[in-house]
């Protein structure tokens, strides 16, 4: 009497062959990495959980201080702080994201070297956790946008409904870029380094410190095909009702994430499969 196999492993044998079903049947993995991020987040500090509100909040008034006061710089009639603010916002759940998914073969290795599941799942738990962070500091940005607004400072509108849809994008835009980085870092460790210097070199050219409208038309246009900036512009006009917003952009840079992340997803399907050879 011949009896079936419960369990088959084989390896893969095309470069798409993505299997993304896994993820789903590992769902309960996912929640379980993103209640080990969070915990492991600010343990054994003093502040703890505190440095959610704090980071953005120091960020913002070091910024206010030298950009917005020294350096002068214009804030296309938004307050500085909620200027600055709304944009951190944004920026450190990207940078976040993006820092610690690139980190994906080099931090885990010697747990994806004693059991298979879908490697995806922890780039995947980065994003999810980040959300967290995000939605604390939001309180602090809906905070101050109701203060500006009972002012008379701002006048928010309808599109603050786009905040999901961007967030999501962002998601996929930071594990698109972070898994790419994480593939090629397996063999390339000089990558790991250049990751912390390119981020900032990025915020800079993502308008997190200045508004589009303050530039060039020319150079307007060449930063907007950044695909951060149209978001953060996007998310700035709808919190203030200053800025810039357009359509076109927005899906431009929506495009491009699609690709960036179908990109990283193809490439980090083909590196997992040998990557601990390498690390």
């Amino acid at each position: 009497m011949t009896q079936g196999w419960t369990t088959v492993i084989k390896p893969k044998g095309r470069l798409l062959d993505l299997k993304l079903h896994e993820i789903w049947k590992y769902r309960d993995l996912i929640f379980m990495f993103v209640k080990r991020d969070f915990k492991t987040m600010y343990k054994q500090t003093i502040l703890g959980p505190l440095w959610i509100i704090l980071n953005p909040i120091m960020t913002t008034l070091i910024q206010v201080f030298v950009f917005g006061n020294i350096a002068g710089m214009s804030t296309d009639g938004t307050p500085q702080f909620l200027f600055y603010l709304s944009g951190n916002a944004l920026w450190i759940y990207f940078s976040k994201c993006f820092t610690q998914t690139a980190n994906t073969f080099i931090g885990n290795a010697a747990v994806f070297g004693k059991v298979y599941f879908p490697r995806l799942v922890s780039p995947i738990s980065v994003t999810i956790s980040g959300l967290i962070t995000f939605f604390v500091q939001f309180i602090l940005l809906a905070v101050s946008i109701i203060y500006y607004y009972m002012r008379g400072e701002i006048s928010p509108n309808f599109y603050m409904a786009f905040l999901p849809l961007l967030l999501i994008e962002l998601a996929m835009l930071s594990m698109g870029c972070g898994i790419i980085v994480s593939a090629l870092t397996t063999k390339y460790r000089d990558l790991s380094i250049l990751v912390t210097f390119g981020i900032q070199i990025w915020m800079y050219a993502s308008a997190i410190i200045f508004p589009v409208s303050s530039l060039p038309e020319k150079w307007a246009k060449i930063l907007m095909i950044n695909p951060v900036v149209p978001i953060i512009e996007t998310a700035r006009y709808g919190f203030t009702g200053h800025g810039t917003f357009s359509m076109s952009y927005l899906l431009l840079s929506f495009i491009e994430t699609i690709i960036i992340l179908f990109v990283g997803v193809v490439i980090f399907n083909k590196v997992e499969k040998t990557f601990m050879d390498t690390v």
